[in-house]
């Protein structure tokens, strides 16, 4: 049964990314800077992130838990699954500016059903489907994975706190966003979050994790290319040379 539902779990997230990454191209995500009525009942913005990524946390413990055989590679798997996703569910809700700002209900459902069905898939197949040994710690694979998911990782995590003071600091509202990796690119959480999530495919070289990685890309990537236009409309001196989200390139 849990095969059959994890095979059915990969087939609905690459479809979701086929399609969110065409929508997003002309339909930017009503949140943030992009909010905008018509999307039904909101809430508040703290209490929308942690419901959202709730599951996330839930499921991957409970498959790690219920798994028989544990070797330190899936105790690494479960500490880097949770560093995000802690962050995400306990403390990005309460230290993000727009806390406080509304936030659709329709994108939080959408999100929680995205997120069950991701933490199922990964969890299952990383802790119950796979057969990781110990030599897995010395893998090409696994070593590979782990630098770029710890890359990603901090990247986002210090764009996210460069964003959180730059915020808190104004309170006229949006400013351009400068220095560190904001001088060449307008969405460095994004980059990081995808480079951390396509560590994640490297390490665990799983379908379930390069169907996350994928689905992050199709996700953030558009966001970022909205953002960007964003800030070049809303401020005319907004620096020519920055890219969207790949330094030099878009």
């Amino acid at each position: 049964m849990n095969f059959n539902f994890y095979s059915f779990c990969l087939i609905l997230i690459y479809s979701f990314a086929v399609l969110v990454f065409v929508i997003l191209f002309f339909i930017p995500a009503p949140y943030g800077k992009f909010m905008r009525s018509g999307w039904g009942s909101t809430i508040r913005a703290s209490t929308a992130w942690m419901i959202m990524e709730f599951p996330s946390l839930a499921l991957m413990i409970y498959f790690f838990l219920s798994a028989e055989n544990k070797n330190p590679v899936h105790y690494i798997f479960l500490l880097s699954w949770l560093a995000h996703y802690s962050y995400r569910t306990f403390l990005y809700p309460f230290m993000q500016s727009g806390k406080k700002k509304p936030y659709p209900v329709s994108l939080v459902i959408m999100a929680f059903i995205f997120n069950c069905l991701n933490s199922f898939s990964n969890g299952y197949g990383v802790f119950h489907l796979y057969n990781y040994t110990s030599d897995w710690l010395l893998s090409w694979q696994f070593l590979t994975g782990l630098i770029i998911f710890i890359l990603g990782f901090l990247i986002n995590k210090i764009a996210d706190r460069y964003l959180m003071r730059l915020k808190n600091g104004n309170s006229e509202g949006y400013v351009i966003p400068s220095g560190w990796l904001f001088n060449y690119v307008s969405s460095p959480h994004y980059l990081g979050e995808i480079i951390e999530w396509s560590g994640w495919a490297m390490m665990t070289f799983s379908l379930s994790g390069l169907a996350f990685a994928v689905f992050t890309f199709a996700n953030l990537f558009p966001r970022a290319i909205a953002s960007h236009k964003w800030y070049r409309k809303n401020f005319p001196d907004y620096p020519e040379e920055r890219k969207a989200i790949i330094p030099f390139i878009i």
